[in-house]
């Protein structure tokens, strides 16, 4: 729908009329898109033209030429498509690590002649005065006896602390031991109290057994009898449709049809030399449809598809109404609290409306039913059926302050307004 307004770029009076202020803000913010879009689109031709007439071809020898694919077409290869090419995330780890080896093998490289240098500096020296080298040797044999003694008194203390832990888990263990066994004792004791005294309420409650058997097989009993009535009462609501016993009320509305709104005067949808055209398979929602029209309708699209009931198609939900109004759904919602709604089969066009009750005002959302979905006017999210919207939005935000389908409202006492609908089939 939302597309077919787009193409036209005209909506139905009746059809804005069930918009609520986001919806149509949504929509206008839409169609102005459209509408850049195209303009952007004419001017560029327009410059593209006006270049190739400006432009002369340069004499040279110079040409490029594109490979072709099997289809004629010029061949284009996408990064990722192929099953040998890498992902990014793997590309780009490989070149960090190249990378980082680049650079650590820099580093290591300017390290290596540092070192190198600092070596022919130190031994150099030392060849030309002996004394020298004596005093270096000496030197670095104390500093080795000192590294020996300083790992021979590491050792040492790792092993003192190895025997003091070894000697805190011996005692450790001892105690959790001791507190386990005296633990072990008392629960034993515990439970040889409990079991007496269990074995002693068994005797003495022997008839209060008897009493809860029997009184659970009365229960059981009574929720059987209550399944038997629903289940009863089902079929004979079921079998009363089937013989007419709505018929009265379809036949209340009957007589004359109303006569049809006038059609709206076609409008000069062509700009400049465009001419639009509508796409295949997008077919156009019927605005001021009659009463008798939305019904055929309901019967043969939307009740084999099962809409209005619950998921286990066990019943029609409770928050599903026929076709009604703006007015009479406000009116229904009038004595409920923040959060109920309804959805009711639109009296203007072939889809359905959310009616939601608000904090201080009403607020009505079309859906869209084309194509076998369904889904709100200037959203994205597509459901398989009318169950699947109100649950979803049951859980996740209707609106952009957060409101949410917390409580279903269901018909007046006495009157189903949604008869005429299943009457016949």
């Amino acid at each position: 729908m939302l597309q077919q307004i787009l193409i036209d770029m005209y909506i139905e009076p009746e059809l804005l009329a069930e918009l609520n202020e986001e919806q149509k803000q949504i929509l206008f913010f839409k169609m102005r898109e459209e509408q850049v879009r195209r303009w952007k689109e004419r001017e560029a031709r327009l410059e593209k033209e006006e270049a190739g007439l400006k432009r002369r071809k340069k004499e040279t020898d110079k040409n490029v030429s594109w490979k072709k694919a099997g289809d004629g077409d010029v061949w284009v290869w996408v990064m990722g498509e192929h099953s040998d090419d890498k992902p990014y995330d793997q590309i780009c780890d490989e070149i960090m690590a190249e990378r980082a080896a680049s650079q650590a093998q820099r580093e290591a490289d300017e390290l290596r002649a540092k070192k190198e240098a600092e070596l022919e500096k130190r031994f150099s020296a030392v060849q030309l005065d002996p004394a020298l080298v004596l005093a270096v040797l000496q030197e670095e044999k104390r500093q080795e006896q000192a590294r020996q003694a300083a790992a021979q008194e590491q050792q040492r203390l790792k092993e003192e602390l190895k025997r003091k832990e070894e000697e805190e888990r011996r005692k450790a263990e001892e105690e959790v031991r001791r507190l386990e066994e005296a633990r072990a004792q008392e629960i034993y004791m515990d439970l040889k109290d409990v079991h007496r005294s269990r074995q002693e309420q068994d005797k003495e409650d022997k008839a209060w057994q008897e009493t809860l058997r029997k009184s659970k097989v009365a229960d059981l009993r009574r929720r059987s009898i209550a399944k038997q009535t629903r289940e009863e009462h089902r079929r004979r609501s079921l079998k009363a449709l089937e013989q007419g016993r709505v018929s009265a009320m379809t036949k209340a509305f009957g007589g004359d049809k109303p006569p049809l709104a006038p059609k709206p005067k076609p409008r000069n949808l062509t700009v400049a030399s465009d001419v639009i055209s509508q796409k295949p398979g997008v077919r156009r929602t019927l605005s001021a449809s009659s009463r008798e029209r939305i019904t055929q309708w309901f019967r043969e699209e939307q009740l084999p598809l099962r809409a209005g009931f619950q998921r286990d198609q066990s019943r029609i939900a409770p928050w599903f109404h026929g076709i009604i109004s703006r007015e009479e759904a406000e009116d229904l919602l009038s004595d409920k609290g923040k959060g109920y709604f309804l959805v009711r089969v639109s009296e203007r066009i072939l889809g359905y409306v959310l009616s939601y009750r608000g904090q201080e005002e009403y607020k009505h959302f079309l859906i869209d039913a084309t194509d076998n979905c369904y889904m709100l006017l200037g959203d994205q999210l597509k459901f398989s059926s009318l169950t699947e919207l109100v649950e979803y939005h049951e859980v996740e935000a209707l609106t952009s302050a957060g409101e949410q389908l917390l409580h279903a409202c269901g018909q007046k006492a006495g009157v189903v307004d949604y008869a005429e609908l299943f009457t016949g089939v």
